[in-house]
């Protein structure tokens, strides 16, 4: 075949394997028995969305009750004073955790400590939502035999899933990362919607080095866009996509160079989200909280660093996207906290958005502490100061959090 020819053929190849996919669904019995019987890929016409204007579809690939459906979701997710407790840690990372404490890493004592996440008295409170580990979907209450996204979902807390896998240095990028699991993902989620999750979370991690010149553009781009196809894949799935940059505390830039960085990388995921079509009002976005480098030797207040955070929003944050959760990345809870507490006390006319928690170490750090030297996990313990915890960052999320002088400053060395 000659070059046009070809190109033809390939073309006409293509457009043939999608409409064959359209029209291709799978029924599956995931490990909790429910049933899913959702299409592997619904494309109306791959010919029209494929490029130029029609690849901004906001997902017309999705009916009108489907969009709803996600709206709704997000709308839960963003419910003003509630925020997103993040336990989708596996079961390496939670061991860590154990293990730093003289905790034994069994099956039993993750399924007990998640269980406290979830079920002590009166969270859902202070809970929108909870971000699972695969392993956590199907684990049981001992107290009422439930899976736990079928408890989360009684108590008005949406269930959700960290679907993507581990992250892998991409060659040539001074040890910058990728995320894997793209490939495999429509199947997982289907089987995670099955199990009771109306979310997912995909976390691109990223870092400031000056030194090594990075984030690259290839690095940003790269995360970015595989972002956008999870985001897409995702809402064909039924699940509404929280999408989480998250650009490291490591490093001595300082909070100029932040804001560059994270306005370079936010509006390129916003502008790739677009470009696939993702439906943008049934999304959510997990970001870091515009910060220093640890190392900084520069000195920023609170408010310095609350001003900067709204900053990046103003210019990069759709309108269509109505909540924000900012993860902990290595805060304390104290500063956590007091930095949100400041955001949302600077908040004008300009910041339309919901902004609060979706919080792991910030949170789960100090209860892990109560265990040093028990050789066992101090549930009760533990469950009381969680719940402690949770009203001082569902206060921060209203802006009516009154943390300590000093509390979410950033001072030199």
């Amino acid at each position: 075949l000659n070059p046009s020819a070809r190109s033809n053929s390939l073309g006409m190849a293509a457009h043939f394997h999608l409409a064959v996919q359209a029209f291709q669904s799978k029924s599956s019995i995931n490990k909790n028995g429910h049933v899913s019987n959702r299409p592997y890929t619904r494309i109306l016409s791959a010919k029209s969305l494929s490029s130029g204007v029609g690849s901004c579809h906001g997902g017309c690939f999705l009916s009108d009750s489907e969009k709803a459906h996600l709206e709704k979701i997000a709308a839960m997710i963003g419910t003003p004073g509630k925020g997103i407790t993040a336990c989708d840690e596996g079961p390496g990372t939670i061991g860590d955790r154990f293990a730093a404490v003289g905790i034994e890493n069994t099956e039993e004592n993750r399924r007990s400590y998640r269980q406290i996440l979830f079920e002590s008295p009166g969270c859902e409170k202070y809970l929108s939502a909870a971000i699972l580990d695969p392993e956590t979907l199907y684990q049981k209450s001992t107290k009422t035999g439930d899976f736990f996204p079928d408890v989360l979902t009684s108590r008005g807390i949406v269930p959700g899933v960290k679907p993507h896998l581990k992250a892998y240095a991409l060659p040539g990028q001074a040890r910058a990362t990728v995320m894997q699991g793209l490939d495999s993902l429509a199947p997982r989620l289907a089987e995670y919607k099955a199990a009771g999750c109306e979310f997912a979370k995909w976390r691109s991690p990223l870092e400031i080095d000056l030194s090594a010149g990075q984030p690259s553009d290839l690095i940003i781009q790269a995360n970015m866009r595989d972002l956008a196809r999870y985001a897409l894949i995702c809402q064909a799935e039924g699940l509404v996509p929280i999408v989480e940059p998250d650009i490291s505390l490591q490093g001595d830039h300082d909070l100029e160079t932040a804001v560059g960085v994270n306005v370079k990388v936010q509006s390129e995921l916003f502008k790739a989200m677009l470009d696939h079509g993702v439906f943008m009002e049934g999304s959510v976005l997990k970001s870091n909280m515009v910060n220093p480098g640890k190392s900084c030797q520069k000195t920023y207040t609170v408010d310095e660093i609350a001003q900067a955070n709204l900053v990046v929003f103003r210019r990069c944050l759709p309108t269509a996207i109505t909540t924000a959760n900012f993860l902990s990345g290595g805060q304390s809870l104290e500063d956590a906290a007091a930095r949100l507490n400041a955001i949302n006390s600077h908040k004008g006319p300009k910041d339309p958005w919901n902004l609060s928690f979706s919080w792991s170490a910030a949170l789960q750090m100090p209860l892990f502490q109560l265990c040093k030297g028990k050789n066992s996990l101090q549930l009760e313990a533990m469950s009381e100061l969680y719940l402690n915890e949770l009203a001082v960052a569902s206060a921060a999320a209203r802006g009516e959090h009154i943390p300590r002088a000093g509390e979410g400053d950033h001072s030199s060395g």
